[in-house]
């Protein structure tokens, strides 16, 4: 983790408290914190919008009063964030996103592209439509992993103790890939299984074990466990087993079935996501 990037994401009303722990965790690896700052803008209002013949359009007074408000806001948090940076003499920079609903993914993933993994605050859930496009941003369209949950920063620089979710899906392999920095530094790798198919063209006749042999090569002390879900959803089944061992972060792969599936009927994902007492490590 030394000297990379990390993309941290929060919003205007994230508390500054939280926040200087976070930074103090980044400057205790040493990493650059490149902090960005969003907010939903109000829709304008293109119905509402009156044009006379000759002349300029009559915008609501409201909407220009609720946009000024909030560039205000913005404004006012980002002063604050970067006597945060000052303060934990920290090497970051400070970036602001105002946009509608519809284009903050696209915000986040071009900042997320040039980082190392994204960590997004526990205070974006407080809305829910930041904290979704901020997470399908940094998941869909940009390269790199994210972190929820961790919301003092224990996990990020040194785990105990790391369970990964573990199947042959290409999202498990890119969450492994992207987690590697984490799983190198951990006490131990917990590499977990679920109702594997133990074939030769499915899951191996020893599943996990071929991922723990990688994990090996790094450096990593790995345990191998298969599970039945005993007709469990899996996502309970992966925080149960989790706790179980004493896990301090999961890491996974996401969005093996599509957000519209997930969005309706649920998934193992949407549990990971939902839940707040797991510290996980997401990739797509």
């Amino acid at each position: 983790m030394k000297n990379s990037t990390i993309l941290l994401v929060i919003d205007k009303d994230s508390s500054l408290t939280t926040l200087a722990q976070k930074l103090e965790t980044i400057r205790a690896i040493p990493a650059h914190a490149a902090i960005v700052i969003i907010a939903k803008m109000p829709v304008f209002s293109y119905y509402a919008v009156g044009v006379e013949p000759f002349g300029t359009p009559d915008i609501s007074p409201e909407w220009q009063q609720e946009v000024t408000a909030i560039k205000a806001a913005l404004h006012a948090k980002e002063d604050e964030v970067q006597t945060l940076l000052q303060q934990h003499d920290l090497s970051g920079d400070v970036s602001t996103i105002a946009a509608e609903p519809a284009a903050i993914a696209d915000h986040i993933a071009r900042r997320a592209m040039l980082s190392d993994m994204a960590w997004i605050d526990e205070g974006l859930r407080a809305s829910d439509t930041l904290f979704r496009e901020a997470l399908y941003g940094v998941l869909f369209q940009s390269p790199v992993g994210v972190l929820l949950n961790d919301q003092k920063g224990d996990v990020l620089p040194h785990s105990k103790r790391v369970f990964v979710a573990w199947n042959t899906q290409l999202q498990s392999a890119r969450a492994i890939h992207q987690a590697l920095p984490l799983l190198r530094q951990a006490d131990e790798v917990v590499i977990g299984t679920f109702d594997p198919v133990m074939t030769e063209f499915r899951e191996g006749e020893d599943p996990g074990v071929d991922a723990a042999k990688w994990l090996t090569h790094h450096g990593c002390n790995v345990t191998v466990k298969q599970y039945p879900t005993g007709g469990q959803r899996v996502g309970d089944c992966i925080l149960a087993r989790a706790k179980e061992s004493g896990a301090d972060l999961v890491v996974m792969g996401s969005y093996g079935h599509s957000r519209t599936r997930e969005a309706i009927f649920g998934g193992t994902t949407r549990t990971l996501v939902e839940q707040t007492d797991q510290a996980v490590f997401l990739a797509h």
